[in-house]
């Protein structure tokens, strides 16, 4: 027994250091992919040496213990076989409602974990039953929170639902959390009716707390649930004295808490101020508060005029991953640098629908990373810039921001567009965007809309650029 806890101490130590040498990895878009792949390993690894318990278990029990080992193995082959498969086939614009769903399965996992040690009437100290009434509250919340973003994403839900008096009632739901969780700790006996309200309430929670929140936070959110995740495990890591589940929970919660003041701070937002307010709700331009007119233009007019341009300045959006234009974009770009014009991507922190989507949309069709320039890095040069190229973005590029205090956004950090030369907008419609805001950039005097696919209208324009007698740079 002595050597199997070596064992299994040893694996989970090298484990956590494959975790946080994957995390570190993980901060660049250039490395990224091999980071996933190590802390992968690291997970599989702490995985599989955990079914060493069973060699310490009594001759009485081992018969029930291998049968539970028998459901964990079929539990992992599918689990494991429906990852992989959505893994390869789900499209990039799927990714954010993906990444929701598996945050809310981490944070169930976790919840259910809680509630089991919970219904076994097991002695618990007070410290460790405060800490898995914690993991089983804040894993709740994190799974019925998640289905309810991703739905949201996945446009089963397409629009905020709120009603008169929510904000009170959320704050009553915590109160009655807060209470049955006193009671449970304080309490001599756990009744198992007590431990489902405590569940049940918090699961409700999660669902009143995000179906208020409007699409354009939903990346913020998505960030929150995946710190509440990280926070549930590495608490029920701590339960079950698992050093490998407590590292890989506290490194993902760490790293959802910081992504979270990150993106907030990209918003100019505090996370109190995207949990418990309307944004965006019921916001209408006033009249004569819109000057200018949409003034529609050809792709190939767009393009030929950015061949003869100094400088471009591309900025993506939503739009561009929804077309799956990433690749042709990249062959205009290579198109337009081999005619010697300077280009570079300007990505702001919130664009997307999940944090760093267009990174990896960017990367995804092969784009250097050194030609994607950060908000605050470029921000500055777009006032020199002779053409700007927007594709499927919209809140991020919104000069309400800066000028119009009735607006929702303002105060928000935005990439400064309207004072290039020139701006051409690549959009299906002219729809408002994910916040419902309207844009009075596409009104502006020095921008012109095109209108269509981006992939169509990306095509459009390398054919006119080819046809002045350029060839893509190899």
């Amino acid at each position: 027994m002595m050597m199997t806890s070596t064992v299994i101490g040893v694996v989970d130590l090298a484990a956590a250091f494959l975790l946080i040498y994957g995390l570190w990895r993980m901060a660049s878009p250039l490395t990224a992919s091999a980071g996933i792949t190590v802390a992968g390993w690291g997970m599989l690894a702490a995985v599989l040496v955990s079914f060493l318990v069973l060699f310490e278990v009594s001759d009485a029990a081992r018969p029930y213990v291998f049968g539970n080992a028998g459901l964990a193995m079929i539990a992992l082959a599918m689990g494991g076989g429906v990852s992989w498969w959505a893994g390869k086939k789900i499209a990039m614009t799927s990714m954010p409602q993906m990444v929701a769903l598996y945050n809310g399965m981490g944070g169930g996992a976790a919840g259910a974990i809680a509630a089991i040690e919970l219904l076994a009437h097991r002695s618990m100290g007070p410290t460790v039953l405060m800490m898995t009434l914690l993991g089983a509250l804040i894993g709740a919340v994190s799974l019925s929170g998640s289905l309810i973003a991703w739905a949201k994403l996945a446009g089963v839900l397409k629009a905020p639902w709120r009603f008169h008096g929510q904000q009170w009632g959320n704050v009553a739901m915590m109160l009655l959390l807060l209470g049955v969780g006193a009671y449970l700790l304080l309490g001599d006996a756990i009744a198992p009716a007590w431990i489902w309200l405590f569940v049940g309430c918090a699961l409700l929670f999660g669902v009143l707390m995000t179906l208020p929140i409007g699409g354009a936070d939903m990346p913020v959110v998505i960030s929150i649930y995946n710190a509440f995740t990280g926070l549930a495990v590495g608490l029920e890591g701590f339960v079950l004295q698992m050093p490998a589940l407590m590292i890989a929970g506290m490194l993902v919660g760490a790293a959802g808490i910081l992504l979270t003041l990150l993106m907030a701070r990209a918003m100019n937002r505090s996370v109190a101020n995207v949990l418990f307010t309307r944004f965006g709700d019921g916001h209408k331009p006033k009249p004569g508060h819109i000057k200018g007119e949409l003034k529609p233009t050809a792709a190939s007019d767009a393009g030929t005029a950015m061949r003869y341009a100094a400088s471009v300045i591309i900025v993506p959006g939503y739009g561009l991953a929804v077309a799956q234009g990433q690749q042709k974009l990249y062959e205009f770009v290579k198109l337009l640098m081999s005619a010697g014009v300077q280009v570079r991507f300007a990505v702001h922190p919130v664009a997307g629908r999940m944090p760093g989507q267009m990174d990896v949309l960017l990367a995804e069709a092969g784009v250097p990373y050194d030609w994607i320039v950060q908000l605050e890095d470029i921000n500055d040069d777009f006032a020199h810039t002779d053409i700007v190229l927007v594709i499927g973005a919209n809140d991020v590029v919104n000069p309400a921001a800066r000028t119009d205090k009735s607006s929702p956004i303002y105060g928000m950090p935005i990439l400064n567009v309207d004072q290039a030369k020139q701006v051409y907008v690549v959009k299906r419609g002219e729809g408002r965007g994910y916040a419902g805001i309207v844009n009075p950039l596409f009104y502006a005097d020095n921008c012109n809309m095109v209108y269509g696919d981006a992939q169509a209208e990306l095509i459009a324009m390398i054919e006119a650029v080819r046809g002045l007698g350029m060839s893509a740079a190899s």
